[in-house]
């Protein structure tokens, strides 16, 4: 199942709004095929993985399939695979979790099994069902999968006093950074991290791999730039840039103005108050948006962990100390007086890249 968790990571960000899926044939203690659920509309990761096996010159009869997620019992935009693991002959099939979708949880399971194959669900559940936690959003919610990123010394600082911050990770785990961006459909940030670090918010990738996103700039702040000011977002990418304001500033001029460039000023907001909920109901509804990066700093990335709107929080972090306590804190904007008021995750994976630490976080159970 580990190896099946492999190939839908592969795709994680790439199949909206589809899950990413991932499915291998085990004949004897050997993986000899697997497949993955590339792009919506594309064959299902338990008909890539029995293509591969035909390209191999593997019988599937003689296997058993291992596959993330539950195999669909239904006719959407392809045929149910319950139908193509019956047809290949599967007489084994160990699944990660259930379907999601309350209609149609079990359905494929039963199905299988009232045709003669054995099927076990809840093999490493918990990381299957992480691996389609955006799948769970888009089908629950009105908003987009959130990923929270931010990139900390040993002692938890995003940047020097000064405000200097380039760069405390490495170059492997920049380049993460800049995959977790292609993969994406939008990256957030907060006024004062525009402001400070004047950012592109692009991906930078060479050679760029073929499914790369170019995701859209977005900024949540209350203060809108002037139309003309020297700003890389306003020069380079306007017509991929959203300002995420209140609806004062988006009733402007300066709001005007930068609607004739060609970026988009939406109200998320009354008068000095932003809202975390609808920011991200209008990326979704208004811009289409699944998958959103949020790469602002320590106050935004706090609001959407208190909120519960971060869906994943990926900490980078840098052996290195500043030992400063003016440096400016991962975390900052909440008084707790106790230990029982502290926001609790859960530790789902870690990562070494280069001689930097990739932590991820969910929300706690």
């Amino acid at each position: 199942m580990r190896e099946a968790l492999a190939q839908a990571a592969k795709s994680r960000g790439l199949t909206a709004p589809n899950p990413a899926v991932g499915a291998v044939l085990v004949q004897g203690d050997q993986v000899v095929a697997a497949g993955r659920h590339e792009r919506c509309g594309g064959p299902h990761a338990e008909v890539a993985c029995l293509d591969d096996a035909r390209q191999k010159g593997v019988d599937p009869a003689a296997c058993a399939m291992y596959v993330t997620l539950e195999p669909c019992n239904h006719h959407g935009k392809t045929p149910p695979c319950t139908r193509a693991l019956l047809e290949a002959g599967i007489k084994r099939l160990y699944v990660g979790c259930p379907d999601p979708n309350p209609d149609v949880a079990g359905n494929g399971a039963a199905f299988l099994r009232e045709r003669g194959v054995a099927v076990a669900v809840g093999v490493l559940e918990r990381e299957c069902r992480d691996v389609i936690a955006d799948f769970w959003i888009w089908k629950t919610t009105n908003r987009p999968f959130v990923q929270l990123k931010l990139a900390a010394t040993l002692d938890g600082r995003i940047a020097c006093r000064t405000g200097h911050s380039q760069w405390i990770t490495g170059q492997a785990a920049r380049r993460r950074v800049h995959e977790l961006r292609a993969r994406c459909d939008a990256v957030l940030v907060g006024g004062e991290t525009f402001r400070a670090d004047n950012p592109g918010l692009d991906p930078r990738l060479s050679p760029a791999p073929d499914w790369a996103k170019n995701p859209l700039a977005v900024v949540l702040t209350s203060r809108l730039p002037e139309p003309g000011a020297d700003v890389t977002l306003l020069r380079q990418r306007p017509e991929q840039t959203i300002f995420l304001t209140d609806s004062v500033a988006a009733a402007s001029d300066i709001a005007a103005g930068l609607r004739e460039t060609g970026v988009r000023v939406m109200a998320v907001g009354e008068p000095g108050r932003l809202s975390l909920q609808a920011a991200l109901t209008a990326l979704r509804g208004e811009a289409g948006c699944h998958t959103v990066l949020c790469e602002g700093g320590g106050r935004l990335g706090l609001s959407l962990l208190a909120a519960g709107l971060a869906d994943e929080f990926l900490l980078f972090y840098a052996p290195k100390i500043l030992g400063d306590e003016l440096a400016v804190p991962l975390f900052s904007g909440r008084r707790a007086e106790t230990m029982e008021q502290a926001l609790r995750l859960r530790l789902a994976a870690t990562e070494r890249l280069g001689e930097d630490l990739l932590v991820t976080f969910r929300p706690g159970d």
